[in-house]
């Protein structure tokens, strides 16, 4: 299990917000963090501790009013640790490939992947195309309905109809090197993990997965790493001190 840190961009600041409070309304989001630093200096933090693979994630729209100083904080964190950092939101084969000069190592997508509810396969096979299945990074972020975990798109507001199986997992990894998995319903609330869901995960032999939500404290750490088989990464954003939250962030580096 390896830590994979996160520079969040909402509005044009670093955050940690409550996942499933994000509205495009007004670009409003239920905030536990916001930093005074720049995305840029988290990004330098990441590569002087030696932290690969972290996710800088644009959390507005591009047709939000607050997009471009969102897209820039992205861009200057990228060109501080360049080849180290994935990037992800609202990314399409019209822009992957300028993210990916820019300095991201992958892309991370979703909505392009998942509409009206589906997996649109054209648009998987335009990405894998574009970029490489070596630098794709699908998103599964999932919630909870009727007892199962579905794909949820448009910065976490729409369920799909796609449910978060091994079967999937094993079908989707054919496009793509990474998942990168939040659990939306627990997202920023340092309450626990969602252990149903890592279990799952655990027992699933393939690609790399990354799982992020709910992770509070480092008992949550030992939990995630015995029910992910030591196989599943995490990200963890509100509960670290970076963050304003209580897990050191040394603690979590020595886990790589």
């Amino acid at each position: 299990m390896r830590f994979r840190p996160c520079i969040d961009i909402h509005n044009g600041r670093v955050k940690q917000i409550v996942g499933g409070s994000l509205r495009d309304q007004n670009d409003s989001a239920e905030e536990n963090f916001v930093s005074e630093q720049t995305a840029a200096w988290y990004a330098a933090l990441y590569q002087k501790d030696g932290l690969r693979g972290g996710h800088v994630i644009l959390l507005n729209g591009a047709d939000s009013p607050c997009y471009e100083a969102t897209r820039k904080q992205a861009e200057e964190a990228l060109r501080a640790y360049p080849g180290g950092l994935q990037l992800g939101g609202g990314v399409s084969p019209e822009n992957a490939e300028d993210w990916l000069d820019a300095g991201a190592s992958h892309v991370i997508v979703t909505s392009y992947v998942f509409r009206n509810g589906q997996i649109q396969y054209d648009n998987l096979e335009k990405m894998r195309n574009t970029v490489g299945k070596e630098h794709l990074v699908l998103d599964l972020s999932c919630r909870k309905k009727d007892g199962d975990y579905y794909v949820v798109t448009d910065r976490w507001q729409k369920f799909t109809d796609v449910q978060v199986t091994p079967a999937l997992l094993t079908e989707l990894s054919a496009a793509c090197s990474e998942f990168l998995i939040h659990a939306v319903d627990v997202e920023g609330k340092a309450s626990g993990i969602e252990k149903d869901l890592v279990r799952m995960l655990g027992d699933w032999e393939g690609i790399p997965v990354t799982y992020a939500g709910g992770v509070g404290s480092m008992g949550d750490l030992e939990l995630l790493k015995e029910l992910g088989k030591g196989r599943v990464d995490v990200t963890i954003g509100s509960a670290l001190d970076l963050f304003g939250g209580c897990i050191p962030y040394q603690n979590v580096v020595y886990l790589n």
